[in-house]
This record gives C-alpha cells, structure tokens and sequence, in this order.
C-alpha cells in the first residue's frame, strides 16, 4: 500500500531551530543549526515511516482568514519580521528548500489558506485509499486521525505515533471529536480562549454524554453542574467561532498530484546533503 509522509515544514523548523542547544555556523560563519537540525530530523522521519510518497508544506506569509472569524486569533504570535536574523527561524527557509530539492522531496507555500488546510486535505483525500503520516507537533491535526491516518511527533528516540487508541487513551475522547473538544477549552498557542469552568476532563465528559459541541449547545440546559451550565449557555456563539476555527477540511486547493510526491530514498546523510547544497 502506498504510504504518504506529509512534513508540517514551518512546524518542524521551529522545532529544530529553537531545539539546538546553540547557534551552530559553518566555515564561513554562516548560521545553520536549523537546516542541520531540519535536514537531520526529517531523514530519520523518512527512515521511521519508509514512505512510497512525501510533501514538504509551509505556511506562507498571507494574512489567515480565520481572523475574520476572531480578530484575536494567533496575534500572540511573535512577528519575525521584526526580529533580527540570527533569532528568526526563516532566514535559513532558503537552506532548507535547497536541502529538500537535494532531496527530491517536494515543497510548497501555502499561498491563500494555511498549511493546516492543505495538509487536511491531503489527509482527507489520500486517506481514504492510502496511509498517511503527517509529521507535527501542531495538535489540531488530532482531528484527522483515523485507521490509516496517523500524526508523528518527532523526538529522536521517543518518537510518538499518535493514532486513535493514542487519542482515546490521552484525551477519553475520539480523533472526530477532536475538534469539539478544542473549542470548548481553548487552544493557548493559537491565542483561541475556550469556556469557562471547561477543561479537559470537563469537555471529554460532555462529549461523552452529548456526542458534539452541537449535541452539547443544544442540551445545555440539561447539564448537571451550574457552573458548566452557564458557561456553555454564555459562551454558546463563541464556541461555534472556535469550531469553524479549529475544524480542518477538505476544501484547500492541492498543490502535487501523487505521481509528483512518489520518492525514492537516496540514502544521503545529513552531512552529504549540507555539502550538496555548499554548507559544509
């Protein structure tokens, strides 16, 4: 069966970026700890899943229309613009495009959604007849789990793959219900504020009772404890906001057909590849 690894690429830059215990220069004094780390993780993610197919996606730099829905959304977020170059991940992006073209790996921008949707929509269209990896710290991708989609989270020898056990035995919830559970509570990296008096547990028990935050919203009158009743009463039209937020479809435009993600492992090091593209 054919096996798709999809690379959440700006995700797995910061990890690496941020996650080397110091600034690393080459020869020519030329910063490169994220593309080391980056070319070095991605090849051991390639040899873990062994994948007949592969994608690289990156967020672009448009604003989200998700901010239509809540002008708050993701403005916690540091602007890399205004930072200096050797704090901001993004000025080793063209290193590490060049790695990935060594590579043969695909990879795009996203250019008028973000990378989130594309990437949903690889998983939802290839997932039905394909398995998929999708390589990510982000959590939203929770949703998308299912037999034959599983998200990875890299950590060298702890590496995680998340299934649908994962989900249930974490969360007390399953992978489509993701989504509901995150409106409800919120979601701090994305700056995205839940209701109060709702936690996880909270939030797992209602949907075990109610099934979906619409299941939830229109029972509410009927949930047991006061303090949990108000709020879902309260902050009913937020969580809707949250929900059309966090849900992951299929609606993006994909920008590889399968024959343009088929790979081949070359076997390269990390080491060969940084001399490839002139960094070593």
């Amino acid at each position: 069966m054919n096996r798709l690894l999809i690379i959440d690429g700006s995700n797995l830059l910061f990890q690496m970026f941020f996650g080397m215990p110091a600034r690393i220069v080459n020869k020519d004094g030329k910063a490169i700890q994220g593309t080391l780390g980056f070319v070095g993780a991605l090849l051991k993610i390639i040899r873990m899943v062994k994948p007949t197919h592969i994608a690289a996606i990156f967020d672009g730099e448009q604003e989200s229309a998700r901010r239509d829905i809540d002008p708050d959304y993701k403005t916690n977020r540091i602007d890399y613009s205004q930072v200096s170059k050797n704090e901001n991940p993004f000025s080793q992006l063209p290193d590490i495009y060049s790695a990935l073209d060594c590579l043969s790996v695909r990879h795009t921008e996203a250019a008028d959604c973000e990378a989130d949707d594309i990437i949903a929509g690889y998983a939802l269209s290839y997932g039905k007849k394909s398995e998929v990896v999708i390589s990510s710290f982000d959590s939203d991708f929770f949703q998308l789990i299912s037999e034959k989609v599983t998200v990875l989270r890299y950590r060298g020898e702890k590496t995680v793959f998340c299934t649908p056990e994962y989900i249930s035995d974490k969360l007390g919830i399953t992978p489509a219900q993701y989504a509901d559970f995150k409106s409800l509570i919120g979601d701090k990296a994305d700056n995205i504020k839940g209701a109060e008096k709702i936690g996880p547990k909270t939030a797992a028990y209602l949907l075990g009772e109610f099934g979906t935050l619409e299941g939830i919203l229109a029972n509410g009158e009927k949930i047991k404890k006061p303090s949990v009743r108000e709020s879902i009463i309260r902050n009913s039209a937020k969580l809707r906001n949250n929900y059309k937020i966090i849900k992951l479809g299929n609606g993006a435009s994909l920008p590889f057909g399968t024959r343009e993600l088929v790979y081949r492992d070359s076997s390269l090091t990390t080491t060969e590849v940084l001399k490839k593209i002139g960094l070593r």
